[in-house]
């Protein structure tokens, strides 16, 4: 039998539809064949945004998911999904498909893993308390 999510959180629709928000916006951003350039001009700039991204992702369903199994799911979906990403991107001419971006990738959704095996993984949870607490 499958563990629910965090069971303490109370606003957890709310959590859930942001997270996949931020779900759909990566897939944008990873298909678009015109993608966001913020210019910051730091070396191996856009693995950094692929890193960042992806840790995004990972840490905030960590936030909702504290069950092992399901941690353990989301970060290989999540991981599925930046190879899945990076190869729907090699049918766009503007764009192509670098093992540096899946590296990245997965790198972020492994930092994310280390928020799911912190006490941070509690910091929804926080701000809901402090939220409703109103």
């Amino acid at each position: 039998m499958f563990a629910k999510a965090c069971p303490e959180l109370k606003m957890r629709f709310l959590w859930l539809a942001i997270g996949y928000a931020l779900v759909v916006l990566v897939v944008y951003l990873s298909l678009t064949s015109s993608p966001v350039d913020p210019g910051l001009n730091i070396p191996y700039e856009d693995k950094v945004y692929h890193a960042f991204a992806y840790f995004v992702l990972m840490a905030w369903f960590s936030q909702i998911y504290h069950d092992k199994f399901q941690r353990n799911m989301i970060a290989m979906v999540f991981i599925v999904m930046g190879f899945m990403m990076e190869y729907l991107q090699s049918f766009d001419p503007k764009r192509f498909a670098e093992a540096g971006d899946m590296l990245a990738n997965t790198t972020g959704v492994a930092l994310g893993f280390g928020v799911a095996l912190s006490n941070a993984k509690n910091i929804l949870l926080k701000i809901e308390k402090m939220l409703l607490r109103s």
